[in-house]
């Protein structure tokens, strides 16, 4: 079942989703060569604390950290870990804010230091993949347009598109119905109403598109082991237009 949010509701999504925003902001000005996730983890762990939030993910089915922190063929769900990182290295730092009750969830890679032109590629493409779901985010449209932007964008660039993950609904918990596919066919699919909130979050590969598991049954990446991406925003479905509850 999809539930609508009131005004009231997306109102205090959209504080934790500044509070998120805001501390994505944090982080890029501590990613650099020599810095480790587990470093960022701990970070993030007491920015949230200090600013009256905490980390939704951390046991969440289990999970100890409180971000995922996927590095290069990654595709997502990476363990922070104490390796540091190495320049030329991309990170994508994916973590879910609980304000008050009112959950926002964002995602968004980083390059470390100087990075190859290819890997810089992929970011630029990976993020405007996502600004393109974006802009199909409107009442009347249906969650198929926001996955063949993705897609058409995408594969027209000769990258491709992890099809293993999703973005979903959310709101009082962090996976909620609708599930959304980052690729698809026009006007196909469940319509958007005003009232959803949604996650877009496309994962982009250099390679192929397939996934394999880690032993620790959460981390994902390439079957070829080529980079991988991802950027995340929460987006309030709204008479206005979409409205990007964790907008940097």
């Amino acid at each position: 079942m999809i539930i609508l949010k009131s005004k009231r509701e997306i109102d205090l999504m959209h504080k934790a989703g500044q509070l998120l925003a805001n501390c994505h902001k944090e982080i890029a000005k501590i990613i650099k060569p020599g810095v480790t996730t587990l470093e960022i983890d701990m970070f993030v762990d007491e920015y949230l604390s200090k600013h009256g939030a905490t980390p939704e993910q951390k046991g969440y089915k289990g999970y100890e950290y409180a971000t995922c922190a996927s590095i290069n063929d990654e595709i997502c769900h990476g363990f922070p870990r104490k390796t540091p990182l190495q320049n030329g290295d991309i990170v994508t730092i994916d973590m879910v804010v609980n304000l008050n009750g009112a959950l926002a969830d964002s995602a968004w890679s980083y390059a470390v230091g100087e990075v190859s032109s290819e890997a810089a590629r992929l970011l630029l493409i990976t993020e405007e993949a996502l600004n393109r779901a974006i802009s199909q985010s409107v009442v009347g449209n249906r969650i198929g347009d926001i996955g063949y932007a993705i897609q058409s964008y995408v594969e027209a660039e000769g990258l491709s598109v992890v099809r293993d993950f999703t973005g979903h609904g959310i709101g009082r918990t962090i996976h909620e119905a609708p599930t959304i596919l980052h690729y698809g066919e026009q006007n196909k699919g469940v319509r958007l109403k005003e009232g959803m909130v949604i996650t877009i979050e496309p994962m982009v590969n250099l390679g192929a598109w397939q996934s394999k598991m880690d032993d620790n049954g959460w981390t994902a990446r390439t079957v070829d082991g080529k980079l991988s991406a991802q950027y995340e925003h929460t987006i309030a479905i709204t008479k206005e237009g979409p409205l990007i509850l964790t907008k940097q």
